[in-house]
């Protein structure tokens, strides 16, 4: 596990992963990955973790872990996830300082 500070993890997002975990029954980790394909060339994918790998990258905030795989790191180095609420609905979002750009829904960049 490697204990450097590459990600982010905002105290909303923390918040709302502890919820979500908590009702499932599950431990606080969220694992965000990065795949191919959505409408800019790569996508974010979120979901609850068991645990952590011995090459994932993790942050902390209240307790609550954010674990990103050294494949995926490379494309979201320096980023922060954070979740909010508006009227189109809620959502985690991550502002990724390297997208070159990204599509409406946010879920989706280019770098």
């Amino acid at each position: 596990m490697i204990s450097i500070h590459p990600i982010a993890l905002t105290p909303a997002a923390a918040t709302r992963v502890a919820a979500i975990a908590a009702k499932q029954g599950k431990a606080a980790i969220l694992r965000l990955s990065v795949d191919g394909g959505g409408c800019s060339g790569f996508q974010y994918k979120f979901g609850l973790a068991d645990g952590t790998e011995p090459d994932d990258a993790v942050a902390e905030c209240d307790g609550v872990r954010l674990v990103v795989d050294s494949v995926s790191l490379d494309l979201v180095q320096g980023a922060r996830v954070d979740f909010v609420e508006s009227l189109g609905g809620a959502a985690f979002r991550v502002d990724n300082p390297q997208a070159a750009s990204g599509c409406g829904c946010g879920s989706s960049f280019a770098i």
